[in-house]
This record gives structure tokens, sequence and C-alpha cells, in this order.
């Protein structure tokens, strides 16, 4: 693993660290929601249903969004262990996947999205990296990973986004989501 995969950002405003290297200015970034609206966005973007076809779905909505903002992301969707949809578009390098993967264990473990799980430590005064006891060579609460859920089933996978500051690596996932909820 390369030393920029493994550092922790340090400390800051949500909205300028970021969740892998981003070698294009994509926009100006989003403000991170506090707690409660990142709560809400869990509750309201739990879907009926999450079959193959909506993981494809998902991925290509990802896909297109990132292109029309020349957005240097990889993106990743699983179900439960099982790797759905993968792409990494111009920009994007193997940190990226590193990064995939840290944010989709906290996910996992938290069973709630990383900027929330990130977001919750900050609202306490502290960090992830100082208060969870976590190695953040394996777990990075960074935004950018989003818990599928399933009416009547619960979490049942992750979609995640790299390559963007964290707020806008989560916005990106939440307007995919929203669009595929419809």
């Amino acid at each position: 693993m390369s030393a920029a995969a493994s550092s922790v950002p340090a400390p800051g405003p949500a909205s300028a660290q970021t969740s892998g290297p981003a070698s294009a200015q994509v926009s100006a970034s989003p403000q991170a929601p506090g707690v409660a609206e990142l709560e809400a966005q869990e509750v309201r973007l739990t879907l009926r249903q999450f079959t193959y076809d909506d993981a494809w779905t998902l991925g290509c909505l990802l896909v297109e969004l990132a292109r029309e903002r020349n957005a240097p992301v990889a993106i990743d969707i699983r179900r439960g262990p099982q790797q759905l949809f993968h792409c990494a578009l111009p920009g994007s390098s193997a940190d990226n996947d590193a990064w995939i993967d840290r944010k989709r264990r906290v996910v996992e473990r938290y069973g709630a999205s990383s900027l929330l799980v990130g977001t919750r430590f900050r609202a306490k005064g502290t960090t992830f990296e100082n208060s969870s006891r976590l190695d953040p060579d394996f777990y990075a609460a960074h935004g950018g990973s989003f818990p599928l859920a399933v009416e009547g089933a619960g979490i049942i996978g992750t979609v995640t986004v790299s390559g963007l500051p964290q707020a806008e690596d989560h916005a990106l996932v939440v307007e995919a989501l929203e669009r595929l909820r419809g």
C-alpha cells in the first residue's frame, strides 16, 4: 500500500478533506451536512429492493454524474461481500480503491454512512481517528460510502465513491440514490 493510501488527512473542515487524490477541480465543495440531516438521508434512501439490475443502474448513474462533472473518481457497489459494480474514471488511481475499502469497512462496522460516522465523532468534539480505536490503515470515516438498505431486510450492501473531497463524494452517492429511488 502506498503512503498516500495509508495516510489520514489532518482534521479540519469536513468539506476540505479528500478521500483520495483529486487531480481536477470539480466544483465548490458542498457544506457537509449535520448528524440529523445525514440520519434523515439514510431513512429516506431506503430502497424497496436491490437487484443485480439495480446495481448496474446505480453504477451507471454514478458514472454518468461523475463524467458530467469531470470527476476523477472510482465507484464501487457491493451486496454483502460480492462486488456487483466497479468503475475507475480518468484521473482516479489505485489509491482510490484503497480509500473505497477503508470507507466501506466503516459502513459495514457501524451500519451508517462513512460521513455520518465521522460527523458523529466530530459532534462529540473528537475524531474517528483519535477515538474509534480502529486502525486507520483499514478504516476511514470520510464521506463517500453509503449503506444500501432495503425495506424489510436492513442493510444489504454498500455504494462507495472516492476521488473528491469527502462531502462531494457523499453528495454524489446521495444524488444517484435519489434518482434510483425515484
